[in-house]
């Protein structure tokens, strides 16, 4: 885990005999010479770590905590104070301080202190990590049909291995859902889950926002941004049509893959993450490659494992299944209490050939519960293209 210590001290000496012993412990270091530095510093989340000086030129550095205390998660706060003073370190602990140093500092000490900090902001990660996993995960349930079993059978071998994986299948067959299935199942479950959606970002900044980049990398960059492979160190990345990756991008990304580290844009330092990649696509790789538009080593790359989701009409025996899935995710949802489908519903259901495959499943039964004042969907709650299959 990546983590970015800002030091607060108007001595530059002082700043850089740390920022040196720091950085060889594989930490980030951004510093600040002011407490105005530092209060901007700290509100604009770029700091995991604060290391901050009592004595500082434009106030004293302690009330920098009084100021941060409203912020949810604010960074573990060390307070650096002068042999004695013991004033400084009360006040500093009452306004929850994450621990107090002495000058001259021991850099033994220093360590230590830093690293119990890095498990308070490690542990609040995965916490928040696993909130939002839990929010948006939708139940992850296959079917009986043999196609479906085997899927998920590879979904979980995937998962326990870690492996680099490549979903392909229609749009809506639900790629995204298996991606986080295999997350939910692996020994990455409570770390990190991060998606990006490739066409729907700009080819000229997917590289940015894949690797990040340093403060003046570019006209815009005033600030340096982490990148979501940097975000994702010990998680998943899950690449949603990877066929829309720019040709160059597909170079950096397969030297990232394999060399298990990348740069940023603009920057010097090789940045060490470890990270799952799962990649999506519902075009045809294969033919993309043979047109020169995708890379055959970074196909081969991702597809050490290579799951295919079989379009919903070539498994409709799983549609009630899944029809009581959605229903059962959506009663609590949306105050109802349905129980079932009317044989007819169920009918028209089965002889439907989804085009939209499982998505349009989930949307058609939302908008029939929507209608539903019954306990049952009936024929009548069912748009007028799937009733149509029954009459």
């Amino acid at each position: 885990m990546s983590l970015t210590v800002l030091i607060v001290d108007d001595e530059e000496n002082a700043r850089l005999n740390i920022a040196s012993f720091l950085n060889g412990r594989g930490y980030e270091i951004l510093h600040a010479a002011t407490l105005g530095e530092a209060r901007e510093q700290v509100l604009s989340g770029s700091a995991d770590i604060v290391l901050l000086d009592v004595r500082l030129p434009d106030g004293y550095g302690p009330v920098l905590l009084e100021e941060t205390l409203h912020i949810p998660h604010r960074p573990p706060i060390i307070v650096i104070t002068a042999q004695g003073a013991v004033d400084n370190a009360v006040y500093a602990m009452k306004n929850g301080a994450h621990d107090f140093l002495q000058k001259p500092i021991d850099l033994v000490e220093l360590e230590k202190s830093i690293k119990r900090a890095g498990e308070v902001v490690s542990m609040r990660r995965e916490l928040s990590h696993l909130r939002e996993s839990q929010h948006k995960n939708l139940n992850f349930v296959v079917g009986q049909s043999p196609v479906m079993r085997t899927l998920l059978d590879h979904a979980q071998r995937a998962a326990e291995a870690s492996v680099s994986v490549i979903i392909t299948g229609e749009t809506g067959t639900g790629k995204e859902v298996v991606a986080r299935a295999i997350h939910r199942m692996g020994p990455r479950a409570k770390k990190p889950f991060i998606d990006i959606s490739l066409p729907a970002i700009q080819s000229t900044v997917v590289e940015a926002e894949l690797f990040g980049y340093e403060a003046g990398a570019f006209t815009s960059a005033e600030k340096r941004k982490l990148g979501l492979m940097e975000i994702a160190d010990d998680g998943i990345l899950f690449l949603d049509e990877i066929s829309s990756a720019p040709v160059d991008v597909q170079v950096k990304l397969l030297r990232a893959l394999e060399e298990h580290s990348f740069r940023r844009v603009g920057g010097t330092n090789l940045i060490k993450v470890d990270v799952q990649v799962i990649a999506a696509s519902n075009r045809d790789l294969p033919k993309m490659m043979a047109d020169g538009e995708f890379r055959e080593d970074l196909y081969y790359r991702l597809k050490v494992v290579d799951l295919h989701i079989p379009p919903l009409r070539e498994h409709k025996e799983d549609i009630p299944e899944l029809v009581g899935l959605f229903i059962r995710l959506n009663n609590p949802q949306m105050g109802l209490n349905i129980e079932d489908v009317t044989p007819r519903a169920m009918e028209a259901l089965m002889e439907y050939n989804w085009p939209g495959n499982i998505r349009q499943l989930r949307h058609v039964i939302d908008r029939a519960m929507l209608f539903c004042d019954d306990a049952a969907i009936d024929l009548s709650h069912l748009p007028e293209e799937i009733i149509n299959t029954v009459k």
